[in-house]
């Protein structure tokens, strides 16, 4: 990955952004793309969309990845200084105990730790459940007077990690899901305009409270109306242990694209980028998603009077937790597939079934 774009794809993943709260993730996204493209622009939703103009009367296509990750807000703050906290987006709560974590005030960020009652001091009983979330809360080891003047209800919490690279090309962060994507779909555009652009306009959004239920993705594929509209996600990585391939299909890190098929997506679209990545010699993996994916791709799908919806992905290990794993070779190859699709869409491209 070139050094600028490394740079970009960490200060991307880094940025806070839980759903709702997505404006530093956005930041981040209008500045890399502002010198790249013909015009950039967020909506009231908070969702960016930077457009590159087409050199001819080629299908117009979007390409979306959100850009809101999973998180916590403050709900209530004690006498002492614990904050209550609820979920935003879902979690697993077996790993958040002791976990590290960010709140982003409005004076700037406080480290914490979600606390619980140790294990010594449980009852029998207690030792054999998983906590509740309600019965967890957040410890920023200060006085409940200091807490009370830094703390709001509805500040915002995240996980308290970043990015790191390990092992052979792979990277561990919170929040691939799916700043990844929105990262692939920026890439992507500037791939297009340095190769001399596309017969149609190209669109790379960010979308925000995908988490929530895909509430950008909804609102810009009517505002954006594409004929054509990718999301581009992570999905289940199947290449560790216990992972049940016969339920749960074969997809590895680092083999590439994943593509999906079924009902969400349209064949046409699917044909073409599989054309694409045999073309530029690009490896590519298929899942199959006998029904709606779950995904942008769902609202882009059902837009309006119906759009040519695909979905794009990357296999992700550990999903929802801080430490999602990926390989960084999937990631480029990503984006370069979706800009060699881009650029082989031709005027008057029929997507009918």
């Amino acid at each position: 990955m070139r050094p600028e774009s490394f740079e970009f794809f960490k200060t991307l993943i880094e940025a806070p952004s839980p759903s709702g709260y997505e404006q530093p993730a956005a930041a981040v996204l209008r500045d890399y793309l502002t010198p790249i493209a013909d015009m950039v622009a967020t909506d009231v939703m908070g969702s960016v969309h930077a457009l590159l103009k087409g050199t001819a009367d080629g299908p117009s296509v979007m390409l979306a990845g959100h850009i809101d990750e999973i998180g916590f807000m403050v709900t209530y703050i004690t006498e002492e200084g614990y904050c209550a906290f609820a979920p935003i987006g879902g979690h697993d709560p077996q790993i958040l105990p002791g976990a590290r974590v960010d709140v982003h005030t409005k004076d700037g960020v406080l480290r914490g730790v979600l606390g619980r009652l140790p294990i010594h001091l449980l009852e029998d009983e207690d030792r054999k459940k998983v906590v509740k979330m309600d019965r967890m809360f957040v410890d920023l080891g200060m006085s409940g007077e200091d807490v009370k003047k830094r703390v709001r209800i509805g500040d915002p919490i995240t996980y308290g990690v970043g990015l790191e690279t390990f092992g052979d090309g792979m990277a561990v962060s919170r929040a691939f899901d799916d700043k990844m994507g929105a990262w692939i779909c920026a890439e992507a555009l500037r791939l297009v305009k340095e190769a001399g652009g596309a017969a149609g306009d190209l669109v790379a959004a960010g979308t925000v409270q995908e988490e929530i239920g895909l509430r950008g993705g909804t609102t810009s594929a009517y505002s954006q109306d594409p004929v054509v509209g990718i999301a581009v996600e992570v999905t289940h990585a199947t290449d560790y242990l216990d992972v049940d391939k016969r339920k749960f299909g074969e997809v590895k890190c680092g083999e590439g694209p994943v593509l999906s098929r079924g009902a969400n997506i349209n064949p046409k679209v699917l044909e073409l980028l599989i054309e694409a990545a045999e073309a530029e010699g690009i490896p590519y993996q298929i899942e199959g998603a006998p029904r709606g994916t779950g995904t942008d791709a769902n609202a882009i799908q059902l837009s309006r009077g119906g759009k040519a919806a695909a979905l794009v992905s990357v296999a992700l290990r550990y999903m929802h937790t801080p430490t999602e794993v990926l390989a960084l070779e999937d990631v480029e190859n990503t984006a370069k597939l979706l800009a060699a699709f881009v650029r082989r869409l031709e005027p008057g491209t029929d997507f009918t079934p």
